[in-house]
């Protein structure tokens, strides 16, 4: 499969503009023969917003009116969509990702790890299992931005058959070391293909820092740029490459296998929560 991580900027509270950019780069990413094309975190609506209350009309519910309009362009070029929108349900409100192919909304994610950054100060926290999804005979895991920084979130997915593990993020400064060092490091650990695919441009004084990312199973990197302009990466990805979880490098003498060589029995400090005070402890989610 070729797959495509749109590095792009967006307007806030501009769903409307904003989709009809995607819909432009994802028949410009089908061109070039990509069968799964990835857009940032928040693609659709923006991700710097004061309030809920500003931010949630301009949420969807997933399945909805941008995931029917992915689906019919989808069905048209036969390919695959991911892509960061704010979703609704009730009275909560998620920083969401949804898969989308040619039959409609195949699977969502919530995202579960929160910083006390722009809409994530307010929006509820994912309450999902981790879940992956099949594209194509593709099997996709999906993660946002902070997500990343959490190995275990990574890990969960590969132990679920991840093929590639999906992130889109608005990275913005002070992340320049998560962009250059830690996909690269989930995808080695894990043993999986990993994309990253961050937003560019300037939302209310965050200025995004682009630095989008394709790595192989080993670690290498793929495809990347270290620019803050809108562009387009592409690979091809061979889930042959990523279901081999056994590395030998001297036959018969050195092999590893970092799923099968965990030891789960000694992780349970893992499940303890952290007691230290966080921002979000005191966040006025209105």
């Amino acid at each position: 499969m070729r797959i495509a991580a749109v590095q792009m900027d967006v307007t806030i509270g501009k769903p409307e503009a904003n989709l009809a950019a995607m819909l432009a780069k994802l028949q410009e990413a089908a061109a070039a023969g990509a069968k799964l094309i990835c857009f940032p975190e928040c693609a659709l609506t923006g991700y710097c917003f004061d309030s809920v209350a500003e931010a949630k009309p301009f949420a969807q519910t997933l399945p909805g009116s941008a995931t029917q309009r992915f689906a019919q362009v989808c069905g048209d070029l036969d390919v695959f969509v991911v892509f960061g929108l704010l979703e609704k349900e009730g009275d909560r409100l998620f920083n969401a990702v949804a898969l989308v192919g040619p039959n409609g909304l195949i699977g969502s994610y919530r995202k579960v790890h929160l910083p006390y950054l722009g809409i994530d100060m307010r929006t509820n926290y994912g309450d999902r299992p981790f879940a992956v999804f099949e594209a194509d005979g593709v099997k996709i895991g999906m993660l946002i931005c902070y997500d990343a920084a959490f190995p275990e979130a990574s890990r969960a997915l590969a132990l679920l058959g991840a093929d590639l593990i999906v992130l889109p993020t608005n990275w913005p400064p002070g992340a320049e070391c998560v962009a250059d060092f830690t996909i690269n490091s989930r995808a080695m650990e894990n043993a999986v293909y990993f994309l990253a695919v961050n937003r560019v441009g300037l939302e209310r004084g965050f200025q995004f820092i682009g630095r989008s990312r394709i790595c192989e199973p080993s670690g290498c990197t793929l495809a990347s740029t270290g620019s803050t302009a809108p562009t387009i990466l592409y690979a091809d990805i061979d889930p042959a490459q990523s279901r081999n979880k056994r590395v030998t490098r001297v036959p018969g003498k050195h092999a590893i296998d970092r799923l099968a060589d965990r030891r789960p029995e000694m992780y349970e400090l893992l499940t303890q929560p952290h007691s230290l005070p966080t921002p979000r402890d005191d966040a006025n989610k209105q």
